[in-house]
């Protein structure tokens, strides 16, 4: 099987996805969206990529994925790595996955995955919609609806970027004066305005991990003098059996993105009632690996080889 891993340069998980490829005869590249090439014309559609890094040697050869008289060099492309970029630059790359999945190669996440995933509006709005309990949440554009969320949802309110993971631009605001100077400001970048009523918690959240429809397991991130709860936040990771309502919100959460492995964030309040908070669709498992012992990258590579996990329809 012949492995394309869409990450960053010095991925610690591009490195443990080879590991555990090699170890089972498989064969890795390490790819970057950012040289992703399409070409559409006479001689039909093609992508290619310059291939970075091949069974841990530095290169720099051009490798085709899609198209090239039928030659696509990949069984399986891995989305380990989501960039920030422009509005321009991420509808690029998830058309470009969207074609590779079209023509035949499995992508995991999927596109659509990717993209619910990606947008914190539209999966907390899938999560309503299948009845799972949410923080409450107000989205808009305007500074005067932002504040008048403010105050609906009772002055306490953690603002996210729509876009975003490990906690960053992450802020908590209880104060009027804060919180119109960061709405305006946010206004003037052009952002959109995401809040969700703060959670009264007891400093802990939930990390369950799921892979093709089943818990691989779970940790508690414990974050006593901050209230995000992540490992990059300097968290503290603890080993956490994973209760049937955790199992039921976690499976259900993942299969409303439609996501093939999924990192699903789950917090509870001070009386007990749980929330689902996230679900990230490139979920990191350095942390989760250390303190649970399992070898997520094995198991993930193993789906692959075992062909459970579902292709991507074409369309």
């Amino acid at each position: 099987m012949k492995i394309g891993i869409l990450a960053s340069e010095g991925s610690w998980y591009y490195r443990d996805l080879e590991r555990a490829a090699l170890a089972r005869g498989h064969a890795c590249t390490r790819l970057d969206f950012e040289r992703l090439v399409a070409r559409v014309g006479s001689a039909g559609e093609t992508i290619s990529a310059t291939q970075l890094e091949h069974c841990g040697a530095q290169t720099t050869l051009p490798v085709t994925v899609l198209g090239g008289d039928g030659l696509a060099s990949f069984d399986v492309i891995l989305v380990r790595t989501m960039p920030p970029g422009t509005l321009e630059q991420v509808v690029y790359r998830m058309d470009a996955l969207a074609r590779i999945a079209a023509a035949g190669t499995r992508v995991v996440n999927s596109p659509k995955s990717l993209e619910c995933a990606v947008d914190k509006y539209l999966t907390t709005a899938r999560l309503r919609a299948v009845g799972l309990p949410v923080p409450e949440t107000i989205v808009c554009e305007h500074e005067d609806d932002a504040m008048a969320a403010f105050e609906e949802l009772g002055r306490d309110v953690v603002i996210k970027p729509l876009f975003g993971a490990e906690g960053r631009g992450i802020v908590r605001v209880s104060d009027p004066d804060l919180a119109h100077r960061t709405f305006r400001t946010l206004m003037r970048l052009n952002a959109v305005l995401y809040l969700q009523r703060y959670i009264d918690h007891e400093g802990f959240d939930v990390r369950v991990l799921v892979l093709h429809d089943r818990v691989v397991g779970g940790m508690r991130r414990r974050s006593p003098h901050d209230f995000r709860t992540n490992v990059s936040r300097s968290a503290i990771a603890e080993l956490h059996e994973v209760t049937s309502i955790e199992t039921d919100y976690a499976l259900r959460a993942a299969n409303v993105t439609g996501a093939d492995i999924a990192g699903v964030d789950l917090l509870y309040d001070r009386q007990g009632r749980c929330y689902v908070i996230e679900v990230n669709a490139v979920p990191g498992w350095q942390a989760f690996a250390k303190t649970t012992g399992i070898d997520v990258a094995a198991r993930l590579i193993e789906e692959l080889q075992s062909g459970l996990m579902p292709e991507e329809p074409g369309g």
